[in-house]
């Protein structure tokens, strides 16, 4: 497959490591935590890694590696809009947008007592988990369930979506239309 994707996380590193798994070309790991494991993932499937945590020179740090899209896998951080802009964002975030925006969407979604949760994975814009929808998937809140245990079957999800959004956009098979996003 060709393209070039840079990915940004900040923690374990799980949705990169489904990236790395589907052989999409994940030419660089970037996060603001120089401990994250994802880092260590990166590095142990051959990618590069970069540790920055000064938001506005991501685009500079970035540019060499010449992205054909940029994509957010757990990286914590609002980026400036000038980088959003400027490069093809994708985000995975664990609810079904525009619910549950933000941090904590497990607990959220708990707290408020839905039936179904999910995944969603969408393009960024310079909102907070506000961009065009690409995929979802639904996961059905069970009873007895914790934040934890629910975010560990949304995370299945994640896993299998966040590489499909990726391999779609990269083949050019996704058309944006305002906030729709057609497969094509």
């Amino acid at each position: 497959m060709s393209g070039r994707v840079v990915v940004l996380a900040s923690g374990e590193g799980t949705n990169v490591q489904a990236l790395l798994d589907s052989g999409l070309p994940v030419v660089v790991v970037g996060s603001d935590k120089p401990r994250a494991r994802a880092l260590a993932r990166a590095e142990a499937a051959g990618a590069a890694t970069v540790v920055n945590r000064d938001l506005a020179r991501w685009g500079e740090i970035l540019a060499p590696y010449k992205p054909d899209v940029v994509v957010l896998a757990g990286f914590m951080r609002i980026l400036p809009d000038a980088f959003v802009l400027s490069h093809d964002c994708i985000n995975v975030h664990p609810s079904l947008l525009p619910a549950f925006p933000g941090l904590r969407a497990a607990e959220q979604a708990l707290a408020y007592g839905v039936k179904v949760t999910g995944c969603t994975v969408h393009y960024v814009d310079t909102g907070v988990d506000t961009g065009p929808i690409i995929l979802q998937a639904a996961v059905p809140v069970r009873a007895g369930d914790t934040a934890d245990s629910l975010h560990a079957r949304i995370q299945v999800e994640e896993h299998r979506l966040l590489p499909e959004a990726v391999r779609l956009h990269l083949a050019g098979r996704l058309r944006k239309n305002g906030r729709h996003v057609e497969v094509i």
